[in-house]
Order: structure tokens, then sequence, then C-alpha cells
């Protein structure tokens, strides 16, 4: 559209000059990549366009780079930050991590190193907090992060000795000694705030307050703090230099969460955060080696690690054929761009020669993932567009419900706490220790939240225990019709900021689906505050509409289709599926057999309403909405276990049905007997037979039988082509 709007203002400019003038296009960013836009030849096709750097409004920043980079970056950051305190001139710190579990796990151990009511520091504290008592940041719930591989540092002598330095250790001190101010005589008290995504707004808010009267403000913070951002008072910015990222595989759809080196970009935008105020300093717990040798000069375009069917529909819907010769900033791969053109043939959005659809145009309408605009066009034709919003924006806004990790109930005692004939002596000595009494009274208010967590949950999925996007639904309606969402949210754990957000993005697809209309409204219920329960039917259908936006995300239980097992599965996340497409890259397992067909297996992650199943009534199908792999652990020689994330099960006959006219349907050879019917009005051969159809997603896969048809077929050149389904 903007290309549009600059071509057409120049070619008014061009015959009538006295009254329109060249429209002037300035691409503004604090982190751009000018060589995106200088050296792209096929966006600036007469010479690359003029730069202009604006220097905002900065104080000098003082770096200082740590000696050796450890390993645990959070003990560091303790460390680091408790020098810091002791030995800086007052002025507010902001300190980044990666995600809100360090985030909670450093702010308990500063609080109690620094109790708020003496202010005076505790000698040589010893705080061990596991990550299972804290909670985890959103990105951490679909697969724990895991540190990237990384090269030793070369101003490490000896990393075989590397020891923390306690408190009162004068080393590195200089580094907190600022000329011409002297260190405080007196202790501050500490004021440790948050500051992540998933927070509150409310709380997110204290940051820009005043700190209490001879206080520090200690923000921890994650990237959302990296840039647009000036906190009150922040003279001093400890970086870890780290940033926890989901990394999107194009070639296989598995996301990943990796926790790697930032970029010089980032680094440089978190130093520029204690200068907007007055001059500051920035300590960064890495050497100057590493941030030479490991530290990109910008991060991965987003373009690069997302899914990019919206773009590729936004295109065609502006008449642009060949996608590939775009001039993108930053062009996408060449096989992403086929992936998601591929995607939109099964959709309906484009048809065989990549020509867009009228229900391509129909999608490209709506602020959404073409997979959710497909479930929005079905429910407006079936008259569910209530419904069918509710589920879409349940869907489109990751993370409604809090997990278990966040409350630490995620071991239950029949499961992951039972004795295992595989357990050592010290393991079983481990599990039968005597507990204290203010232990056994956390066990116990453990077990009440437990309990609490289970029923909530039960209630959420009473109108369809086997879908979890029905169960997002039901939270949906149930929220919208609460007179204190607050208190709904807190009773059946649900995080309130994103539910306030799905509500919203509701009413807005609720007056989109409106002004599509041609009478108005064709579902009384869209005027509706409170959703009326579905019946029976509308839930069957609206399962179906599910399965038709994620058509190409279905996995089915590998023995159906004679996947040999190598030990019988004992709980339903343990029972595998094959995707219909690859879940694993071919580098992944390198040449080992074994090792391959594993790493094409997944299986369901514990979080859905199907990991309560008995191994037995696992669905033999299921629709899901990503992938996720843990990131490869030392020594990394196995391969993670990829996770489904499932949304609803699916029959084989639907499946058929849905992927009726899309590629992913073949149809075999007649079956049976062949019933020769007369010539039809063009005189071409007719036959009645009963055909097999499969699911095949890949030339090379293994097609999966789903049923059979009664069709007939004419003869058209030389093959047989359906005319009509009749049974």
């Amino acid at each position: 559209m903007m290309s549009r709007i600059v071509d057409l203002r120049a070619q008014m400019a061009k015959e009538e000059p006295e009254k329109y003038y060249p429209l002037k296009l300035v691409i503004m960013s604090a982190t751009l990549r000018i060589t995106d836009f200088t050296e792209n030849t096929r966006l600036f096709r007469n010479g690359p366009p003029p730069i202009v750097k604006a220097e905002g409004r900065q104080f000098p920043v003082t770096d200082h780079f740590a000696r050796r980079t450890t390993h645990d970056y959070v003990d560091d950051m303790f460390h680091k930050v408790s020098r810091g305190h002791k030995k800086l001139p007052p002025g507010g710190m902001l300190c980044f991590l990666t995600g809100q579990q360090e985030i909670i796990q450093l702010a308990k151990k500063l609080r109690q190193a620094f109790p708020a009511d003496t202010g005076s520091q505790v000698k040589q504290p010893r705080v061990h907090v596991s990550a299972a008592d804290a909670p985890l940041e959103i990105d951490d719930m679909d697969a724990e992060a895991q540190p990237a591989p990384r090269r030793d540092d070369d101003d490490d002598e000896d990393d075989s000795d590397v020891e923390i330095t306690g408190l009162d250790d004068d080393e590195d001190d200089k580094e907190f000694v600022i000329e011409g101010e002297e260190q405080p005589v007196e202790a501050l008290r500490v004021h440790v705030l948050p500051l992540y995504s998933q927070l509150p707004t409310k709380q997110q808010l204290k940051v820009f307050e005043e700190p209490p009267a001879g206080s520090r403000l200690i923000v921890l913070a994650t990237n959302v703090a990296e840039t647009s951002l000036t906190i009150p008072g922040i003279r001093y910015v400890f970086d870890c230099g780290r940033s926890k990222e989901k990394k999107y595989e194009a070639s296989t759809g598995v996301q990943t969460f990796e926790i790697d080196f930032i970029s010089k970009a980032s680094a440089a935008q978190r130093a520029g955060r204690a200068g907007r105020t007055g001059p500051g300093h920035c300590y960064r717990l890495y050497s100057s080696a590493v941030y030479e040798r490991d530290f990109e000069e910008y991060a991965i375009p987003e373009i690069l690690r997302s899914p990019i069917e919206g773009v590729v529909l936004s295109l065609k819907n502006m008449d642009i054929q060949t996608v590939v010769n775009f001039p993108f900033p930053t062009p996408p791969d060449r096989k992403a761009l086929a992936k998601a053109e591929k995607l939109l043939t099964y959709l309906g959005a484009i048809n065989a020669h990549g020509k867009i659809t009228e229900t391509g145009k129909e999608l490209a309408a709506y602020p959404l993932s073409p997979r959710f605009a497909r479930m929005l066009l079905l429910g407006r034709r079936y008259n569910l567009s209530a419904h069918t919003i509710a589920l879409v924006a349940s869907l489109a806004v990751p993370e409604l419900f809090i997990p278990q990790t966040q409350y630490n109930l995620e071991n239950a005692p029949d499961e992951e706490e039972s004795e295992d004939e595989n357990d050592t002596a010290r393991e079983r000595f481990a599990k039968r220790q005597i507990h204290t009494e203010a232990d056994n009274i956390a066990a116990s208010a453990a077990e009440l939240k437990r309990k609490a967590y289970g029923k909530a949950h039960a209630t959420l999925s009473r109108w369809d225990d086997r879908s979890d996007a029905l169960k997002l639904l039901t939270a949906m309606a149930a929220y919208s019709a609460s007179s204190s969402p607050a208190s709904f949210c807190a009773d059946y754990f649900l995080r309130e900021k994103a539910m306030k957000e799905a509500a919203q993005l509701k009413q807005q697809l609720t007056a989109i689906v409106r002004s599509h209309s041609r009478t108005g409204t064709d579902d009384p219920t869209l005027s509706q505050k409170a959703l009326p329960p579905p019946t029976d039917k509308q839930r069957a259908i609206l399962k179906q509409f599910v399965a038709a936006g994620f058509i190409d995300q279905v996995a089915v239980r590998a023995d159906i289709i004679g996947v040999a097992l190598s030990r019988n599965p004992r709980r339903a996340i343990e029972v595998p599926y094959r995707t219909l497409f690859t879940s694993s890259s071919g580098d992944i397992v390198g040449q080992d057999p074994e090792a391959r067909a594993a790493a094409k297996l997944s299986y369901v992650h514990p979080s859905s309403v199907l990991a309560r199943l008995t191994v037995a009534e696992m669905p033999d199908y299921i629709i899901y909405s990503h992938l996720s792999r843990q990131a490869p652990s030392p020594p990394y020689d196995t391969v993670p276990k990829t996770r489904l994330h499932p949304l609803t099960t699916v029959t084989a006959k639907q499946l058929a049905n849905l992927a009726e006219g899309t590629p992913l349907l073949e149809v075999g050879k007649p079956v049976g007997k062949i019933e020769q019917l007369p010539r039809g009005a063009d005189g071409r051969e007719r036959r009645e037979v009963w055909v097999g159809l499969s699911l095949r997603g890949e030339k090379e896969g293994t097609p999966w039988p789903v049923g059979a048809r009664k069709v007939v077929q004419k003869r058209i050149g030389g093959a047989w082509e359906i005319e009509k389904v009749v049974g």
C-alpha cells in the first residue's frame, strides 16, 4: 500500500508540480540495520537513499566489561549488584535478565541480602533458590530455554577453577569508584521492582514512582526495558548480555526457546538506559573478548524467524503474483515463501497457479493469521460468528492460563516423585527424607492449591474434555459474562492481562464481522454480552472450524501407521505421534537411523487436556497449534522430545472432508467393483467406483489412509477425474 501511495504521489507531483510535491518517506529505528536498505538495489533502484543520523539526548555512559564471562550469570548479577549497591553513589539500577524466573529468583536473594527494615548488608549471604520455586516468563511455557552452546572466554586463563568472590572482597571494586563522587557512608535500603511483559500494568507502572526515602531503586527487567522506556533516576545498568528468544525452524515449524547472547545493537540500547537523565555507567557481565567474538552486530529480523503466510497473503491481495521478487528490506528464505504459499493453498486462499481467490480476499480483510481468518469465515457461513470470534480471540492471544510451574504444582506425587525401579539408593533416600514442620505446612498448602488448580481446569473443560481449543472458548465466554473479571481470573488461574487483551480482540473482531455482513448481523448472539453455551452439534462444528484452520498441522498415532515402538508408553504424554509434515531437520540427528526415526516422533505437551487421558483413550488424530522443543542440553548428544500443543481431536472422515480440494488429499485407484455409466452430455466416459483416500504432506512421506468414498468419475484425456461424490 505504501509503495503505491509513493508512486501515485510522485506521478501527481510531475503532472501538477505547483499543487503537489513528492512525498518523502522516512524510515526510523533505533537499531536499524542500515545495509538492508543502502545495499538493496531491488528496493532502491535509483541508488541508495540519503541517511540521516539524529543523535538523541544522551548523556555519556561509561562501559565496564567483566574480566571473565561466567556461565551462571544470575549468581554473577547478584554479587555484582550487591557490591555496586554497597559501593556506588546514590542512583537507580536497571538490571537486564532473560526472563521472569530469573527476575523472581534474583529479587528474592537481594531482599534477603538487604533487609528493608535495617538496610544493613548480611555478610557473606548464602541464599539458594531452586528454579522450581520461581514462576516462569510467558515464553517459558512452551519449552524450557537452555543456554546456547558457547566457546570458552578467551580472557579465562583457568576456567576449571572459577570462583565467585564474596561481597566484602576488594576484587573489581575499582570499577565502582566514580571520579569526583564519594562512596556512600551509610548503606541505603533496596527497593527492588520487577519489570517483564506479563506483569500487570499496575505493577509495571511502579518503576516510574519515586522510591521510598533512603532507598535505592533496583529494577530487574527483561528486554522490555531495552528501548522506548525511560525510568527516572537510573544511573547504573547491569547487563547480563543475554536474552531468551523464540526460534522458529521454518523447515519443520518447530519452536524452541534459547538463551543466547544479544546483538551489539541491543547491548548499546541497554547501556543507553543509564544515560537518559544524566551521566551513567554500564556494568557488563561479560568480557570485551566475548563481546567482540560472540555478539552479532544486529539481531536476526523477525521476518526470518516467524511464519510469513500473513505477509504473503497481503502481497497476493495487492496483486503481487511473484512474491519472491518483492523488494523486501530483508528478503525471507525462498523455502519459507514457498511453504507459506502452500499453506495458503491448503486454506483455499490462493489457487494452484498462485493467484488469490475470492476466499483469499475475504481472509485478507482480517488483522489475523490466515488460519484464524479461515475460522472466522467459516463461522459466518455457518451462522456461528459469536462463538467463533470468542474462540479465535482466545487462541490468538498466547498463554491465557497460568501454568502449574508458576505454583510449583507440576510434580504430582503419583508421577515424578514416586519411586522408580531405576532410582539409585541415594535417590530413593532423598525421596524418603524427613521433612520439617514448615515443609509439611508448605506441602499441605501446595496440595490445596493443586486441588484448586485441577478443579478450575476441570470446570473449564466441561464443554469438551478432549479439546484444548474449546477449553479456551469456555474460559473466554465465562470471563466475558463475569461481573468481576479480576476475581474470575484469580479463581481460575488465568492471566488477567492476557484475558483483557483477548476480550479487546473479541470486540474488534466482532466489529469487523458485522461490517462484512450483508444483513448487519446474521448471528443474533453477536449483540449479547454473555455467550450462550454451544449445543453438542455446535461444539462439533466449532472443532471442525479449528481443524480447517490448521488442516496441515495434524498428527496421527504412530502405531496406526505401523511405526515400531521401542517401548510401550505408560502415560498419555509418552504416546508417540507422527506429524503430517516432518518435525525434525536432517542435521539434528546426524546419520544414526534409530535417532532419525525417534526425532520424527512427537508427544502431547503435559499442559494439554489430553495429558489426563489413559494411553488407551488417546485419540487417533490430533490437530495442533504448534510444535515446541527444548534446546539441547550439555553434552548435546541427545535430541529433546518434540511436543505437540493440541487444539482438538479429529476423525479420519472429517480430515478427508476438510482436505477435499487441497493437495493434501490423494485419491487412490478404484477398489472393488467398477460400474460403467452412460456417457455424459459431453460425450465422455463415466463410471461409478469406490476409491481409497489418504493424506500425504510430502512427496516422500508415508500416506495416511483416511477412508474410502463412492464417486462418479469421468475420463478426461488419459486420466479419470472425480465428477461428484455419491457416498
